[in-house]
């Protein structure tokens, strides 16, 4: 649990908000009454960093983190009353990573220890959703005891792979805390989170350069990349293209440029208004000497017609208040 909520922790501090985040796990540890520390999840002996604490938002939990749902979330194949918070919003331009940790084998991960996905289930799930235009680029991660065959019958474009451990390897825990008796974290994850706690949102770091990281000694298992369904060079994709949301804001002054959208066409060409500046004072002159109820014709007057100011800077400033990332993360654990 807390090698999912390590994770979970990093890409919010990188700028991924929750309504981005899909988050399945167990979470039956922090109220175990086993757990020396009730509401507690650390990933270090030290626990100096509660990650449970008051801000996390499991969208899945318990019982519903089924093989099933975890499909149905990637394929989007819901009813229609299911909530859109718990749905996976994405599109043909969006980057995805999902990231999964639990008990595996060749190619099988555990849910819940009650039934198990298998590589060929999620190779299946993931052509779906490039069929249906689901996503742009897909990052997958795993964390499992030969983990690597989980990637291995992938079959899909742009689509990014890393396991822990090759077939017939374990994944090893990292340390132990001692107090609570139990293994706080995994080497693989541990040590992808060293890397990625370093950098911030406007990072230039790259993929290449996490990849570079993985090394036997660290790890102690041969860690797997998968790129030959993946085009683009590895040295050109930041690690925040999928561990992060940065999004680049021109601000300029307010006043100038409502002054500019009333004062030019969609052209460019500046307006006419002295005609329409010498009815409108007739008008007010003649409202002056004779005043007249408001109804609904003349009140029409009173409005200016916003029709003539959409220009090309109008839909561009609706587009940029209204864009939003659809960057996605989906998390498991057993």
């Amino acid at each position: 649990m807390a090698n999912v909520l390590s994770f979970y922790r990093t890409v919010k501090r990188l700028g991924i908000p929750d309504s981005q985040i899909i988050l399945m796990m167990s979470d039956d540890v922090a109220c175990n009454p086993r757990n020396a520390f009730p509401g507690s999840v650390f990933n270090n002996k030290d626990r100096a960093l509660d990650l449970y604490g008051d801000n996390i938002e499991v969208d899945y939990r318990g019982y519903e983190v089924t093989v099933e749902n975890f499909i149905r979330l990637l394929t989007d194949r819901w009813g229609p009353d299911h909530p859109r918070s718990k749905r996976l919003l994405t599109d043909e331009s969006s980057n995805i990573f999902i990231y999964l940790t639990g008990h595996g084998g060749e190619d099988f991960l555990k849910f819940q220890d009650a039934e198990e996905i298998s590589s060929y289930d999620i190779a299946d799930a993931f052509q779906q959703m490039a069929e249906k235009k689901r996503y742009n680029e897909i990052f997958f991660m795993i964390d499992t005891c030969q983990a690597n065959t989980m990637y291995s019958k992938f079959y899909s474009p742009n689509i990014l792979a890393v396991g822990s451990s090759r077939l017939d390897e374990s994944s090893y825990s990292h340390h132990s805390d001692t107090e609570l008796g139990v293994a706080v974290i995994d080497r693989f994850t541990y040590y992808n989170l060293e890397f990625l706690e370093q950098i911030e949102k406007d990072s230039n770091k790259t993929m290449a350069d996490l990849f570079e990281t993985y090394t036997f000694e660290d790890i102690h298992s041969h860690a797997g990349i998968r790129t030959d369904l993946y085009n683009r060079n590895l040295s050109k994709v930041l690690l925040t293209d999928f561990f992060g949301n940065v999004q680049k804001v021109e601000v300029g002054n307010l006043e100038d440029d409502l002054l500019y959208l009333a004062m030019t066409n969609e052209d460019g060409s500046p307006k006419q208004f002295s005609a329409q500046l010498s009815q409108q004072r007739q008008t007010n002159v003649s409202s002056e000497r004779k005043p007249r109820p408001l109804n609904k014709d003349s009140s029409k007057e009173n409005y200016i017609n916003l029709e003539s100011t959409k220009s090309p800077l109008v839909r561009k400033l609706l587009i940029a208040l209204l864009l939003v990332s659809t960057l996605r993360f989906t998390y498991t654990l057993k």
